[in-house]
């Protein structure tokens, strides 16, 4: 056959082909004739022999956007099976024109997370891509969104231990306004509502009373911050550049963030009596309007995904298993004997009596329950990008400019760091075992190296209270559908990257309420 017969068949698909195929590549090939199919087949095949590069780098062939596809969709399932398919603890992939290198093992992980030139901000900018940021909708600030110690500063001056203490009775409020919208027995889906009750407790923190006792407003506020999340689709990630749906989605979203905040912030810097509430501190402090508003933006955001995702496997885990329910509950009852000024307040009263140290310091059980709901659960992929020089890991290089991935999963279900990793067993971090102390960052649930995790302590407080309060106030199992018992542990969908739901059939609360 002529070769201008073969070019005939093979129908190149457009652009909109690329971006109507939605999260399955697959769907290019209905826009092939069978030729084309045949040719593009056995290019793929051809390209899919890997080979090392120059920096000792076995790079994964076959055409980028294909390759890559499934980085974006099912981000675990692709790391996890080209790292089974070969003998290396490294190896790279395009993203269009970036490079992407996967890398795994102890010494890998050290690197990773202690190199000063892998910067974290720009890691996840491009290949997570749903967090709002101000200059996408060009909107000045006077400080850079990629400032993390400006971020971390804001966090320990507004978010430290007497703050929080003159917070505690407030976010206790919140916990029982949202617990009576519940009714007094009845299911519930954790997932939907503990995620609204953190998203309320994180606004109630990072912005006004205004707006955290506004629930139309705090509905309105998570409906655009999901529409941000829907956005970070593989088309808009991949092409960032094409006036996608996913494209004009995230900017209407990120416009409205800005326009509702931007509003609380001046309706805050008018007022005629100051408060001491997060954004009239910062306003006290000269901060601009625009910067406080990128600050809350950020923050809600980071909160809602790392918090949101532990305080609903908190519940489940917790509930499945009636021994730590029992141990975490006389930790609850213990404070609750050892504060408790009147016995006859209600109950979110009377834990709001509990000082913030005390949540933080005399709950050495529930601590040991958040560290092995967050080794189940957080499992995805820690993004950086080199943008220093030249950097050898895990037996090969990473230029300047490349990106870097790291899965949680590599030591969190580690076997050999830890026993029979897919149960849930607390106990693994009590004195005797401590299998999370027998490496270097073995256990990555609060950052490790130059990125700890600056929120914990807030995070930590979100999560007891939230968990005491059911304890404390609620007879409740876990339940299918239909109201039955779960025969199995629900597992996290190691491919939800931003809310970690249960893979399969949903899981719901089973609750009565036993306390006023």
């Amino acid at each position: 056959m002529a070769m201008s017969s073969l070019a005939a068949n093979f129908t190149i698909p457009s652009l909109q082909d690329i971006i109507d195929s939605s999260n399955d590549p697959t769907k290019l090939l209905s826009t092939l004739s069978p030729i084309g199919i045949a040719l593009l087949v056995g290019a793929l095949a051809y390209r899919a022999l890997s080979s090392k590069d120059k920096s000792n780098v076995r790079q994964l062939g076959g055409i980028p956007v294909f390759t890559a596809w499934t980085f974006f969709t099912k981000r675990y399932d692709f790391l996890w099976k080209n790292f089974r398919s070969i003998p290396d603890p490294i190896f790279k992939f395009k993203v269009l024109q970036h490079n992407v290198v996967a890398v795994r093992g102890e010494e890998a992980r050290k690197v990773f997370f202690d190199a000063k030139g892998l910067n974290f901000n720009e890691g996840y900018k491009i290949l997570m891509g749903a967090a709002p940021l101000l200059k996408e909708i060009n909107v000045e600030s006077s400080l850079s969104e990629d400032d993390t110690s400006w971020f971390n500063k804001q966090i320990l001056t507004l978010l430290n231990r007497p703050r929080l203490s003159d917070m505690l009775p407030s976010l206790m409020a919140d916990i029982d306004r949202r617990a009576q919208l519940w009714g007094k027995e009845g299911k519930m889906d954790p997932f939907k509502n503990i995620y609204d009750l953190v998203f309320q407790m994180t606004v109630r923190m990072a912005t006004c009373r205004e707006l955290a006792e506004d629930l139309d407003a705090i509905k309105e506020l998570q409906q655009l911050y999901w529409t941000l999340e829907k956005s970070s689709t593989p088309q808009a990630l991949l092409l960032p550049w094409f006036p996608s749906r996913s494209k004009r989605n995230k900017e209407k979203a990120t416009k409205a963030l800005f326009v509702k905040l931007y509003g609380i912030v001046e309706m805050r810097r008018n007022a005629s009596v100051p408060s001491s509430d997060a954004i009239d501190v910062m306003i006290s402090h000269g901060h601009s309007t625009e910067s406080i508003v990128g600050f809350v933006l950020a923050v809600v955001f980071a909160g809602v995904i790392n918090t949101g995702i532990t305080a609903c496997w908190n519940i489940v885990y917790i509930g499945m298993h009636p021994e730590w329910r029992e141990k975490v509950k006389a930790e609850v009852d213990s404070l609750l004997s050892k504060y408790m000024v009147d016995p006859s307040e209600p109950l979110h009263k009377r834990l709001a009596a509990i000082p913030v140290s005390a949540w933080d310091d005399e709950m050495p059980v529930f601590d040991s329950v958040i560290r092995e709901s967050m080794r189940l659960a957080f499992t995805g992929a820690a993004l950086r990008r080199n943008l220093s020089e030249p950097l050898d890991i895990a037996g090969g290089k990473v230029e300047v400019g490349d990106f870097v991935t790291y899965s949680l999963a590599d030591i969190h279900l580690n076997p050999e760091v830890y026993t029979s990793p897919e149960t849930f067993d607390p106990s693994r971090f009590g004195p005797g075992r401590e299998e999370d102390k027998k490496g270097v960052f073995n256990f990555l649930g609060w950052g490790a190296g130059r990125h700890p995790c600056t929120g914990m302590k807030i995070a930590k407080l979100e999560m007891k209270v939230i968990v005491a309060y059911m304890l404390a106030g609620y007879e409740y199992k876990i339940v299918d559908k239909d109201g039955l018992p779960l025969n199995a542990l629900p597992v996290p969908n190691r491919n939800d990257i931003h809310q970690a739901r249960p893979a399969g059939d949903p899981c719901f609360v089973d609750f009565k309420r036993t306390v006023s």
